[in-house]
């Protein structure tokens, strides 16, 4: 009889002990579905918050393009005012500070410079709109709420962009960021082309090369010309095309002024031509009130490029070294550094420094041979280049300055420019010799002369606008400034 009960107990012991197992492994299970919920849920906000911030960093990508593209505005006011320089530096020129280096953006999270709020229709329209917005390219990640613009928090700084978006996904994250913006002081290039000393020699055919249209020519001192007609007349009847002046039966354009700090010369004078030089061609500029030539600092542009763009040293044999390292077998020719393959292949800001790598001097300027068939970059050249193209250029959608139409209205003609082969700057301390037909569009500058290489040679150069307002294709004029992106929420 005790035998049995405490087998009885024993089996209850164990059955006790059978539900208690159970029930744990029960409250177990439980616990790691609850988990496994809880890791999805988890998942999934992760995702949308990684959507959140991809779509944040996208609209700061997008607005730092506000700053670099005249169409990415769209015509649209207040975004040209973004865009707008609306300073002066202590040069007279355009700059988004003022000369004690004060930004032009004043303004604070509640009373912003600019601001676009969704729901008002009209900035819905213009932030998100499918065809027209500014954000329509990620629209399929979300919604833009809010786009503020005012003054940055850190001095020497030019803008904050405060911006909230909401995200596509289910449920929606709204995440609101904001980050402050630098600008690159690179002064503007107010003249087409700009030649620190005489342009051309008083014998036949060793004239001035260049042809220029749509901006200004400044010769610092004497301008030898082969005929009264080879600088353009100016009208604002002229037509604006991309033929050059050579396919024109006058030669005539709507911008064209040349700025001659001494005389003006002719080797081949027209005798019909007794009223003297056209209206557009100012001589003796020299010393009063002299002729302002557009110069980049060489330490500045130096930094900014090893930052920026791409900077290389030069040996005596013309070969290019990456960094400024130059070593035996590691050079590159300028073929394999100055080219472009088609329109819209920007190489950006390529520094080319001096044989020493120290200011330029009379004694160690190299020489740099531009060949290639295009090229689409701002070339900066501590020394002498021979330009003598390979081939015949591309064709490039380009803007002409700006006019009135008949109605009063400011507008830029769009001109389908041919047989371009350098599209940006050409900008060089000593001079430039020209072999055959080169075509630019943007703007060259010698700190010494140009010349031909013979008579048949021409640089013939059509002005960019931007440049002379300070925008460089390819050189980040503004930038997200490192350090400064804060995620508020």
């Amino acid at each position: 009889m005790h035998h049995r009960t405490l087998t009885e107990n024993q089996q209850g012991i164990a059955l006790l002990g059978a539900m208690v197992i159970v029930l744990l492994v029960s409250i177990l299970a439980s616990t790691l579905l609850g988990l496994s919920g809880q890791e999805v849920v988890s998942a999934r906000a992760g995702n949308q918050l990684v959507v959140a911030q991809q779509l944040a960093d996208a609209a700061g990508e997008l607005a730092v393009a506000w700053f670099h593209d005249p169409q990415s505005t769209g015509g649209e006011p207040r975004l040209g005012l973004v865009r707008e320089k609306r300073q002066r530096d202590a040069q007279g020129g355009p700059s988004f500070f003022d000369p004690n280096g004060r930004s032009q953006f004043v303004g604070t999270s509640e009373q912003p410079d600019v601001t676009f709020l969704a729901a008002n229709p009209v900035d819905e329209r213009l932030l998100n709109d499918p065809e027209v917005g500014a954000f329509r390219a990620m629209r399929h990640l979300g919604h833009i709420e809010e786009v503020k613009v005012y003054a940055p928090s850190n001095p020497g700084l030019l803008c904050t962009v405060d911006a909230t978006i909401t995200t596509g996904t289910t449920p929606s994250v709204k995440q609101s960021v904001l980050f402050q913006m630098g600008a690159l002081n690179l002064r503007p290039l107010k003249a087409a082309v700009q030649v620190a000393r005489h342009l051309g020699e008083f014998r036949q055919g060793s004239e001035s090369p260049v042809k220029v249209h749509w901006g200004d020519l400044r010769v610092g001192e004497t301008l030898v010309l082969s005929h009264e007609d080879d600088i353009p007349t100016k009208s604002a009847m002229a037509m604006v095309t991309g033929q050059s002046y050579d396919e024109t039966a006058q030669r005539e354009d709507r911008w064209v002024e040349a700025w001659v700090g001494g005389q003006v010369l002719v080797t081949q004078p027209d005798p019909a031509q007794g009223q003297g030089l056209p209206a557009n061609i100012h001589e003796e500029q020299s010393p009063i009130p002299g002729i302002r030539l557009d110069q980049w600092g060489y330490e500045d542009l130096k930094r900014m490029a090893k930052r920026f763009g791409r900077y290389f040293a030069i040996d005596r044999e013309g070969l290019l070294y990456p960094q400024g390292l130059i070593e035996p077998g590691r050079g590159l020719s300028p073929d394999e550094v100055l080219k472009s393959q088609v329109s819209g292949d920007q190489q950006g800001l390529i520094f080319i420094d001096t044989l020493d790598q120290l200011p330029p001097r009379a004694d160690n300027l190299g020489v740099l041979r531009v060949r290639s068939p295009y090229l689409e970059a701002t070339v900066v050249m501590q020394g002498h280049v021979h330009i003598s193209p390979s081939g015949p250029g591309t064709t490039i959608k380009a803007l002409s300055p700006s006019s009135s139409d008949l109605n009063g209205t400011v507008v830029r003609t769009a001109v389908q420019l041919p047989g371009i082969q350098v599209n940006g700057v050409l900008y060089a301390t000593g001079n430039i010799m020209v072999t055959g037909k080169s075509k630019v569009y943007g703007a060259v500058v010698s700190g010494g002369t140009i010349a031909g290489t013979d008579s048949r040679s021409t640089l013939e150069v059509w002005y960019d606008h931007d440049i002379g307002q300070g925008w460089f294709r390819g050189l980040p004029v503004v930038y997200r400034a490192p350090g400064t992106w804060v995620a508020k929420y």
